[in-house]
């Protein structure tokens, strides 16, 4: 089989297309043909080396996809051969065949398309458990989204509707993705520059924000408390600037605005709590199947276009969610 497969830390340039076998489930797992998988900026970070993210090289990433199961490892039941699914592997999603855990292998309802299911199990589902779960969404709060040109900030503009409403303000790397990150259902969208606290202040009429999700480590974090309203919810969920990760407020200063930081791991949930996971998986694509949830996504043609898409991202040129077709 054909599979995308990084074979040193760098960029595009260690990004190989190789002929290697398909794998085999073990106990309690499946294989899938993948007919669509997910990209999404982990594999970025995995790719130009930042700790945490890979433990050996060469190493072959994707973390989310749709197909058909292949085969069934033992023990597994619930599933079946030629069962439409989408899944949470481990890593090695960006090949023609990946497994995963039946845990986090979860069957399509009727009439959700592969294409669209392959942003589910990663994308969706963390931009769903982020609001829920993590940052305690209620219906009419305020949230300030880091990063909102990407896939999960679509996803998050997606959700917030169906989860009751509220206002939504997103950031950006780059000033020319503003535009665009209002068109996917924001109702402002700031780059992210030494004016930004002041606009963020200004939208919300000098309140501050209720819900601050926050995938850039800490390099933001000061800029979270300042625009935080009393009792709000930040949420760490990532550490997309690769740098180093600062010390954490004081307590005081936390108990002084009854604020909240907590940290959020799609790679730990799956480690240690699949079920939450596979949760929102199919409370995700519930929405999906009822039509409520409409999901843009950007198509890429094969493997060979993989290694582009990830510059893009790491680049901050992207903008909303990216699947690549595999097969079918």
């Amino acid at each position: 089989m054909r599979a995308l497969v990084m074979t040193a830390p760098g960029g595009a340039e260690n990004s190989q297309i190789r002929e290697i076998g398909a794998p085999t489930p073990g106990p309690g797992e499946v294989a899938i043909d993948v007919a669509y998988a997910g990209l999404n900026f982990v594999d970025v970070m995995a790719r130009r080396g930042d700790g945490g993210y890979t433990s050996e090289w060469p190493y072959r990433p994707g973390k989310e996809v749709a197909g058909t199961v292949r085969e069934i490892g033992e023990g597994v039941t619930g599933l079946a051969v030629g069962d439409r699914v989408v899944a949470a592997p481990v890593g090695a999603g960006l090949a023609e065949v990946a497994v995963a855990e039946a845990a986090l292998t979860v069957p399509l309802p009727d009439g959700v398309a592969l294409r669209e299911a392959a942003a589910v199990p990663l994308g969706l589902a963390t931009a769903m458990l982020l609001l829920t779960d993590a940052g305690r969404f209620d219906a009419g709060d305020t949230v300030l989204v880091h990063s909102a040109g990407g896939g999960i900030g679509n996803a998050v503009a997606q959700l917030v509707p169906l989860l009751g409403g509220g206002r939504l303000i997103g950031t950006v790397g780059r000033p020319e993705k503003a535009a665009a990150t209002v068109a996917s259902g924001y109702d402002h969208a700031f780059a992210r520059d030494e004016a930004l606290s002041e606009a963020v202040r200004n939208a919300t009429d000098g309140r501050g924000v209720d819900l601050v999700l926050d995938p850039l480590g800490t390099e933001a974090l000061e800029l979270d408390l300042a625009v935080a309203a009393p009792g709000a919810r930040i949420v760490l969920f990532g550490n997309a600037g690769g740098g180093a990760v600062a010390d954490l407020p004081p307590l005081g200063r936390l108990m002084a605005g009854n604020l909240t930081v907590t940290g959020f791991s799609h790679r730990g949930l799956a480690a240690t709590a699949p079920d939450r996971l596979a949760r929102a998986i199919r409370r995700v694509l519930d929405l999906l199947a009822d039509g409520g949830l409409k999901l843009p996504v950007t198509e890429l043609p094969d493997l060979t276009a993989v290694a582009a898409a990830h510059d893009a991202m790491e680049q901050r040129r992207a903008t909303g969610k990216y699947v690549l077709r595999v097969s079918g």
